[in-house]
């Protein structure tokens, strides 16, 4: 099976907040035994096919030894970009040669940012289409599909500027699958090109194999190349015809030239195909075009100076950014020093729970002083907390000072450049108030950027901040060159030729103006502008644009191009005649999402969410607010792609380990507490995302009990109510050394004259190894001895003492596993903290195991033993949608009701229902005593059963 494994994964996907678990060897629930892993943007087989000699390719004389009975025919991307808008097919095409039914997840990559418009599939005969949903009616069919066992589509962030789509089907032994899907998005012109990247990950030879990217821009191609990603395996394949104002590339390989050597069967097709082009600008800096009631403006002046910078750095040096992110950072911050020019001051703000200058002042970048701030850099030992907040207002209290004392050029251009790999531990640590004391202190004349580094961080967080401040922001992930990213940033952000740019259309009558832009305008960038126009006026449309380029003031007009576009545009028969509608869509949709995270009120965001959902579901696009359902005809067979939050942090992996826990010490960070810490080996190996197993015991909300019965396969149902404060034993089993207890929260106040309780506080004791874990709603204390660590719910880090495995996801889950074989976990559940009556509370979710001593006790641990039962004379209840049932149990006969419980696994907003037969009186006759019986004195307390 070697080079095989990138064309199918067996993956039971899981909603967009899904319950992710480490995989490195763990069977944590029975139900996963049966996954792989593999990388995101292929095909995948989980099933063991037998493998036979057949011909794939069709060609003369090749043929293909050892090859799966499934197979992929064909495999088709098509890609047309008109004046920067982008629309791309991916279609392939899957056989399944085999006598048994195999599964098939059609997974791939789409550019972040890019808005899914359509997707369609045939599967044995049975065509899917799709409609896009207002995303809480998407989730409900969703749901629908999901209880009936059905597959279900999934888009979520899975690697650096890319999304992952996914759907799973079953093809039956002699049948094909068909997917299509399409995509838009607009170009981004960054350092002078504009660059298009196709990934390619077919995950084996394809029968047929064909790429096509047709280009076709009025204002005419400067230059146009394709990057050789492959290592040269397909030089020559690439076939180029460039003309003044087309282009059309064409990746078309035999199955010959796919194969990695001449005897493998791997593809070395496993990558990107990369084109890079930019248009004509030689004769004005604008470009006005006009079509179908729309504009599009597109901005772009060369040949400017730079403007003399002032530009503080500001690094983050805690514990966090230990090893291979330092490093890379000095590496790229000393080539940065390098490329300051004579006319700019700089100076280094580093901080961890401290803050410090290399300069209390901005000096003059010259020889001297580079070399001086380099050896100061080189010298950082990364150590401690994150204290963002106060590093920030120093950075803005030394150029504020700078500039009142005028220290500043009146032409210079102030910058501050953010770079940090985590949330604030240190100090302010509420997001909220960070922001507003940046917001209330940086002056007008300063634009902030900031620069994510790694998976953990608090990406959301990162860009509310410049977006306020007049900057962007930009993700670094650990894994890449972190040392070359940063460089492109900067050299894309440090040279700006314009500020204060200002577009006006007079004589004419335009609305619905959407426009990308900056504060500042970025050598080798472009500002574009979308509207309406009205039919009327179209030919008066022009544009007059006002901007300043140091101490000069800049008036640009540029008339609408209206002569021969249209007749251009229709000689084309690839050429998109409604690209300035979508480009128009595109640009304000994205613009009022990053409105909607901004807005001042609850009655501003809720307007602005409204005018998003109206447009996504006009024009037919996936954005986070909507959902795809994908249906065949009848409706019986139903699937969902559902966008992630915005600027998710998720990442390769999805739950990241080690990031934050260096190999040899838990970094002290992690540790508030005054007692030391021993050296913990951190595991970093990849996780695995997929649907929780839905036979688990579960304890939710204010608590309410969910006993699942293996044996009987039901769900058994209770309520506890005791008053805040008491300890319940949850699994108490002194013989194996186990305990698990929990202790109560109240609500704030009584609602309906009754105050519910919650589980504030989980305490596990495994005595064998002497280890403490206590979970609260607010950190994860681990103790062993007299040793103590400390992580908070911001932090993403996976800890392994003896047979004991912590795995912490950010804001989300702790998991815990003991000795690969039994397995706890915990959801965090959080509120707006300004709610009148709810608190955070925790839920806990326990697998069914034989691995305890027949004397396990507590309200969870009695049944990891399973009592007889038998349920039966079902009938009509009090409320008609809740029948009753006799239960017989230990001995006794009982009264339950039919409802419904929640599992927030799979849905952390919403929940997912659960059936279940409701026990009345807290359990009384299902459990054994009474339910007070359960309360223990301490949180490490074994229960004294009688």
């Amino acid at each position: 099976m070697k080079g095989l494994t990138c064309f199918l994964v067996w993956f039971l996907l899981s909603e967009a907040r899904g319950f992710e678990i480490p995989t490195n060897g763990l069977s944590e629930f029975a139900e996963y035994g049966e996954l792989v892993e593999v990388a995101p943007g292929e095909f995948q087989v989980a099933l063991e096919t037998r493998r036979h000699q057949r011909s794939v390719s069709g060609e003369p004389g090749e043929m293909v030894g050892d090859v799966d009975q499934v197979t992929l025919s064909s495999y088709k991307v098509q890609s047309t970009i008109t004046s920067r808008m982008a629309n791309t097919v991916i279609q392939a095409k899957v056989v399944n040669h085999s006598p048994q039914p195999q599964s098939v997840v059609f997974d791939v990559q789409i550019p972040k940012g890019a808005f899914i418009s359509n997707f369609s599939m045939t599967v044995n005969g049975m065509t899917f289409t799709s409609s896009i949903r207002e995303k809480s009616a998407g989730r409900a069919l969703y749901s629908q599909a999901r209880a009936q066992g059905k597959s279900a589509g999934l888009l979520r962030s899975r690697a650096l500027d890319m999304e992952n789509f996914k759907t799973e089907v079953n093809v039956l032994p002699g049948s094909e699958v068909q997917f299509e899907l399409h995509y838009q998005e607009v170009k981004w012109r960054k350092l002078g090109s504009y660059e298009h990247r196709l990934p390619l990950h077919p995950g084996r030879l394809a029968k047929h194999m064909q790429v096509d990217v047709r280009i076709i821009e009025p204002q005419g191609l400067r230059f146009l190349h394709v990057l050789d990603t492959f290592d040269g395996h397909f030089d020559g394949v690439p076939v180029v015809s460039k003309g003044q104002q087309k282009a059309h590339v064409t990746f078309k390989p035999t199955v010959a030239q796919q194969r990695k050597c001449p005897d493998c069967s791997e593809t070395a097709v496993d990558g990107e195909l990369v084109v890079m082009y930019d248009v004509n600008r030689e004769e004005k800096v604008g470009e006005l075009q006009v079509f179908n009631g729309y504009f599009v403006h597109f901005f772009a002046p060369e040949n400017m100076d730079p403007i003399p910078k002032n530009i503080l750095f500001v690094i983050d040096v805690s514990g966090s950014m230990w090893g291979v992110k330092m490093k890379q950072t000095v590496e790229a911050m000393k080539t940065i020093l390098d490329d300051l020019r004579a006319e700019d001051q700089f100076s280094v703000v580093d901080f961890n729970h401290n803050v410090r200058t290399w300069r209390n002042d901005l000096v003059s970048a010259t020889k001297t002083q580079i070399a001086d701030a380099k050896n100061y850099i080189e010298k950082i030992q990364p150590s401690g907390g994150t204290n963002i907040n106060e590093a920030l207002l120093r950075a803005i209290f030394i150029l504020n000072e700078a500039n009142n004392l005028g220290l500043l050029d009146p032409n210079a251009v102030s910058l501050i450049i953010l770079v940090s790999d985590g949330d604030p531990t240190v100090g302010e640590l509420k997001l909220s108030k960070i922001q507003k004391n940046v917001r209330d202190n940086i002056g007008d004349n300063i634009s902030l950027f900031s620069l994510g580094i790694g998976f953990d961080v608090d990406y959301d967080f990162l860009k509310r901040l410049s977006s306020e401040n007049r900057g962007i922001a930009q993700r670094i992930y650990g894994n890449q060159d972190t040392s070359s990213q940063l460089k492109k940033f900067y050299n894309q952000v440090s040279t700006p030729l314009l500020q204060n740019v200002q577009f006006n259309y007079p004589q004419s009558s335009v609305t619905n103006i959407t426009q990308n832009s900056f504060h500042n305008y970025f050598k080798g960038s472009e500002i574009v502008v979308a509207g309406k126009v009205d039919p009327d006026k179209l030919e008066q449309l022009q544009s007059v644009v006002t901007a300043t380029s140091a101490n000069t003031e800049l008036v640009l007009e540029t008339l609408a191009q209206m002569d021969g576009l249209e007749d251009f545009l229709s000689k084309d028969k690839h050429a998109d005649p409604d690209f300035t509608r979508k480009l128009w869509a595109y640009l304000t949709i994205n613009q009022l999402l990053a409105e909607r995270s901004l807005a001042p009120t609850a009655a501003v965001k809720r307007e602005i969410t409204r005018t998003i959902l109206q447009m996504s579901l006009e024009h037919h696009i996936v954005t986070p607010l909507t959902a795809m359902v994908i249906e065949n005809e009848v409706g019986d067979e139903r699937m969902l792609a559902d966008s992630p939050p915005q600027d998710s942090s998720c990442c390769p992996g999805a739950l990241f380990y080690g990031s934050k826990v260096p190999p040899n010490a838990l970094p002290s960070w992690a540790s508030p507490s005054p007692t030391p810490v021993i050296p913990m080996p951190a595991v970093g190996a990849q996780v695995l995302e997929t649907t929780p197993p839905p036979h688990v015991i579960r304890v939710e909300n204010d608590p309410h009990f969910i006993i699942y019965l293996p044996k009987s396969q039901k769900n058994i149902c209770f309520n506890i109510d005791p008053e805040p404060g008491k300890i319940l034993s949850l699994v108490s089993d002194p013989e194996s050394g186990i305990l698990v207890n929990g202790q109560l929260i109240g609500a704030k106040k009584p609602q309906n004259k009754k105050l519910s309780t919650y589980f504030g506080k989980l305490g596990f004791y495994f005595q064998r190894e002497d280890m403490k874990i206590e979970i609260s709603t607010e950190t994860i204390s681990l103790s062993w001895g007299s040793q103590t660590a400390v992580l908070s719910w911001s932090d993403t880090a996976r800890i392994l003492h003896q047979r004991v495995l912590v795995s912490v996801k950010k804001e989300k889950t702790v998991t815990i596993v003991l000795d690969k074989e039994m397995s706890f976990s915990v959801l965090l559940h959080q509120v707006w903290k300004k709610h009148p009556i709810n608190v955070d509370f925790l839920g806990i979710y326990i697998p069914p195991s034989n691995k305890f001593s027949p004397n396990a006790h507590g309200l969870i641990g009695q049944f990891m033993h399973e009592p007889k039962i038998r349920i039966f004379n079902e009938r009509p209840g009090k409320d008609p949608k809740k029948p009753e049932a006799s239960m017989e149990v230990k001995g006794q006969k009982l009264v339950v009701t039919r409802g419904l419980q929640k599992d927030y696994r799979t849905d952390r907003v919403f929940g997912t229902e659960v059936p279940c037969w409701f026990v009345h009186n807290s359990g009384k006759g299902f459990i054994d005593g009474h339910y007070k019986d359960y309360f223990v004195p301490q949180l490490y307390s074994f229960l004294q059963w009688p």
